[in-house]
C-alpha cells in the first residue's frame, strides 16, 4: 500500500485501500468501510456510475458482505440479482448501481471482522485466483495495519501518562512493545507498512525518555541496520540467541553476527553494554 502519515485516520486508510483495490484488480467499482457501532458504513467508493451506493450500511449476516464477515472469508457472486445464497437487503444500493458481479472481502483482525471491502462489475465477470489474490492482499494489509494500531494504543494506554520519568513497569511495557513491533516488521513484506511501523517505534523510543535523561554528555551518532536493531531489541528483553533466531526467523549464527556488528558500532564489549548505549543514543526504548 502507498505511503501515508501516522496521522492517517481509519477512514483515510479505507479510502486508500479502496483505491488500491481498483488499481490491482480488473473490477471497475470498489468500495468499503469499517464496523462502527455494529454496522459497516461504506465510507469510500471508486468507479461508480451513480450515487446508488451512497449511504450503504451493512449489518453482519446480511447481504454478501455480511456473509463474508460472519464466515471470515471472501464471498463472491457473478449474478448478484438472482443469487439465492445471500439475503437481498441491499438490492436498492447494489442493483441501483447496476452491479452484477460482486466480491466481498472481510477485514479480519485477531479473528474478528472489522470491516469489508467490495469489488464489483456491471457485467458477469469470471473471477479466479489471479484476480482474488491481490484483492485479498489489500484486505490483509488493512487488517495488519489496524492490528498494529490497536496493539500500540493498548500498550500506550497501559503505560499511562508519559510526562517526567516513566515507572519501571511501564518502561518495560514500552520495551516489550518495541521488540514486538520489530518482530512484526520483520515478517511484513510491504515496505511502506514497515516504514509506518518504524514511525510508531520512534514514538515509543521518545515516550521512554531514555535518550533525554540517561546521560548529561554528548550522545554519539550511531546507525544500526534494521536487523541489528531487531536482534538488539530482543536481546534487551533477555532473549538468548536461539530465542531471537526463532522469533525473527533467522539462523542462530546470523543472530550472533548481527549482535557482533551492533556491539562493534556501539563500542560495547557485551550485549548488555550495547543495549545500554543504544538506549542512550535513542535507538531503543
Amino acid at each position: 500500500m502507498s505511503t501515508s502519515t501516522t496521522s492517517e485516520s481509519e477512514t483515510d486508510l479505507v479510502a486508500r485501500a479502496v483505491r488500491e483495490l481498483a488499481q490491482r484488480t480488473r473490477f471497475p467499482v470498489t468500495f468499503g468501510g469499517l464496523i462502527d457501532d455494529g454496522v459497516v458504513s461504506v465510507t469510500s467508493i471508486v468507479g461508480n456510475r451513480t450515487r446508488s451506493l451512497d449511504g450503504l450500511r451493512v449489518k453482519p449476516e446480511r447481504g454478501l458482505g455480511g456473509r463474508a464477515m460472519m464466515e471470515l472469508r471472501p464471498r463472491m457472486t457473478n449474478d448478484y440479482g438472482s443469487s439465492q445464497q445471500i439475503t437481498h437487503d441491499y438490492d436498492v444500493f447494489v442493483l441501483g448501481e447496476g452491479l452484477r458481479t460482486l466480491l466481498a472481502l472481510p477485514i479480519i483482525v485477531d479473528g474478528r471482522p472489522r470491516g469489508v471491502l467490495y469489488a464489483g462489475s456491471w457485467d458477469r465477470t469470471p473471477v479466479g485466483g489471479v484476480t482474488t489474490a491481490p484483492a485479498m492482499q489489500v484486505a490483509h494489509s488493512v487488517a495488519e495495519e489496524l492490528r498494529i494500531r490497536d496493539e500500540v494504543e493498548r500498550r500506550l494506554r497501559a503505560a499511562g501518562p508519559t510526562s517526567g520519568s516513566v515507572p519501571a513497569r511501564q518502561r518495560e511495557e514500552l520495551r516489550e512493545s518495541f521488540a514486538e513491533l520489530r518482530s512484526i516488521a520483520a515478517s511484513v513484506d510491504d515496505v511502506d507498512l514497515r516504514a509506518r511501523i518504524a514511525q510508531v517505534e520512534r514514538r515509543l523510543v521518545t515516550l521512554s525518555g531514555d535518550a533525554a535523561t540517561a546521560t548529561t554528555g554528548p550522545i554519539p551518532i550511531v546507525h544500526l541496520s534494521r536487523r541489528e536493531t531487531d536482534v538488539l531489541a530482543c536481546a534487551a528483553l533477555g532473549a538468548t540467541n536461539g530465542e531471537i533466531a526463532s522469533q525473527l526467523g533467522l539462523r542462530e549464527g546470523t543472530v550472533k553476527a548481527y549482535l557482533g556488528t551492533a556491539m562493534s558500532k556501539l563500542d560495547a564489549s557485551t550485549r548488555h553494554a550495547a543495549v545500554t548505549k543504544a538506549r542512550r543514543a535513542g535507538l531503543l526504548p
